[in-house]
């Protein structure tokens, strides 16, 4: 309950652009999930996730891996600064991996 709380209050400062679309996070127990989301048309401009990938290693190793993935995509689709939205979730751990694996391979937020 006091997640859903947290998620509405974070997601209604946040809102994906053309300019600069959202970069939402899911990460579950067992997968970690980034979509790049522009907001006003509604469209996913580029997806990552760990599910079905044979990617191995502790979760915070494959949030990492998720958030490489997510700006190698992001590139593709002529996107490099995005407005990070991590839903619930607080900014540490694998959250933090993730963003910080994706700033490496020049993702700006």
């Amino acid at each position: 309950m006091k997640a859903d709380f947290r998620a509405n209050r974070t997601r209604a400062k946040i809102h994906g652009t053309a300019e600069r679309p959202r970069l939402s996070v899911n990460i579950s127990n067992m997968n970690v999930t980034a979509q790049i989301i522009d907001d006003d048309k509604g469209n996913t401009l580029a997806y990552a996730t760990t599910v079905g990938s044979k990617q191995k290693g502790s979760k915070t190793e494959l949030a990492a891996y998720v958030g490489t993935e997510i700006a190698k995509k992001a590139k593709k689709a002529k996107v490099s600064k995005v407005v990070f939205d991590r839903g619930a979730r607080l900014y540490a751990g694998r959250m933090k991996a993730l963003a910080d694996a994706a700033r490496k391979e020049g993702l700006e937020f």
